[in-house]
């Protein structure tokens, strides 16, 4: 499971987008401005190996969050969610390397 912990603060979130992953599971969180103008928590996930710019966006799932600490937890549990949902496809993500060359 993806845990709050391995996230970085908010005040790193308002400068610059995290990554990371988790078990084949690939995530991205940046800081995104919502229709109203309001800041967002835009979270994306996507199978490994590649990273956000070489996978192509049909192989990506994103939701919005609000921009502050429930946020982030939110997306979080969100993260998890699509673990376990997904479970065979992260844990053969992998196996597409060669697959791009």
């Amino acid at each position: 499971m993806v845990q709050r912990n391995d996230i970085l603060s908010m005040e790193y979130l308002k400068k610059m987008a995290f990554t990371g992953c988790h078990q084949g599971m690939r995530y991205r969180l940046e800081k995104a401005e919502g229709q109203d103008g309001s800041g967002r928590l835009r979270c994306t996930v996507w199978p490994e190996p590649f990273n956000f710019f070489t996978t192509p966006e049909e192989e990506k799932e994103t939701e919005e969050f609000a921009f502050e600490e429930d946020g982030v937890a939110e997306a979080v549990a969100w993260m998890n969610e699509r673990l376990a949902a997904g479970r065979e496809k992260w844990a053969h993500a992998g196996d597409s390397w060669d697959s791009r060359r």
